[in-house]
């Protein structure tokens, strides 16, 4: 059975996470995808080509992307690369304090390069990145024509 994890699951947007998928074939290549709507529904997604490991595992930390949205090592390139199904959307969180971009993580079997999302996924999971920890006080700042926020921690 595939499974995809995140690790943490709930975490603030600059730290990093870890991702791993574990019960593949050996040397399968298999699609990671990574997809979310922003606060207006705009959709952003990120996909990567990886070749299981001889233990059936993909780790994006260690194993190389073949293509994709990127190649090579990189981490948090499912995070850092996603890019909007409409041309000339920009991904910005407007209520940082409220709610989390919710990431979700796709396992999809061979390459797979169409934006369709009712391809259906050997294994899924979901991310939570927030952009401000539990306790911090956001201060509005309106002094003349300055604007702008104030975050104090707690």
């Amino acid at each position: 059975m595939v499974e995809v994890t995140v690790t943490p699951q709930s975490s603030l947007a600059d730290r990093p996470v870890q991702i791993r998928v574990r019960g593949l074939s050996p040397s399968q290549l298999v699609t990671l995808r990574a997809w979310l709507k922003d606060e207006q529904g705009e959709r952003f997604q990120s996909r990567a080509f990886f070749r299981a490991d001889g233990a059936g595992e993909v780790n994006p930390g260690l194993h190389a992307a073949l293509g994709g949205s990127y190649s090579g090592v990189w981490p948090m390139g499912l995070f850092w690369f996603l890019q909007p199904d409409t041309l000339f959307r920009r991904l910005v969180k407007r209520d940082v304090a409220g709610s989390p971009f919710r990431v979700r993580l796709e396992v999809l079997d061979g390459l797979s390069l169409g934006a369709d999302p009712r391809e259906q996924p050997l294994a899924s999971c979901g991310a939570e990145r927030w952009y401000v920890s539990p306790g911090v006080q956001r201060v509005p700042i309106r002094e003349g024509r300055v604007r702008g926020a104030l975050f104090l921690p707690p």
